[in-house]
């Protein structure tokens, strides 16, 4: 009796912490509509939601943003973070240091191109936490996920 109580304890104890470890392809997320029309991509324990001027054909100062959420949605407080941006578009290289500006939003200004292979790396961290790091594709057609979109969707 004592070993099956301790069974279901340890079961339902890993089963309520797996619920709390969603997994969301990029392919996945690339099928979902966006709070504030970016690309979204998982980050640890959060989802960091990109934000890029869309049309600068040549290279001048544009914005930067980026919106930190949980899987759930709910935004995550961004005073005390700190980050960058590393934008590869075209041959050019830009460097953002992103800084907190809102509820749960850092933003930039970097200069850039709007580049269907534009490649931006966010690395952010959150007050008293590790850095989290996600990859975008901003620019690039959406990946269209095999059947109705959650092949790789995980709760």
């Amino acid at each position: 009796m004592k070993q099956s109580l301790i069974s279901l304890a340890a079961a339902s104890a890993l089963m309520l912490a797996s619920s709390f470890s969603f997994a969301h392809s990029d392919e996945y997320l690339d099928t979902q509509k966006t709070p504030n029309g970016g690309q979204q991509r998982m980050a640890g324990a959060y989802h960091f939601e990109l934000v890029v001027a869309k049309d600068s054909k040549e290279a001048r100062d544009n914005p930067v943003v980026v919106y930190v959420t949980d899987h759930a949605n709910a935004k995550i407080p961004t005073v005390g973070a700190g980050g960058t941006a590393t934008i590869l578009a075209g041959k050019q290289k830009a460097s953002v240091k992103l800084v907190p500006d809102g509820d749960n939003r850092l933003k930039g200004v970097g200069k850039y191109a709007s580049t269907p292979d534009m490649k931006v790396v966010v690395s952010i961290t959150l007050s008293g936490k590790p850095a989290e790091q996600a990859r975008f594709t901003p620019l690039a057609a959406p990946s269209v996920a095999a059947n109705d979109g959650h092949t790789d969707h995980k709760h």
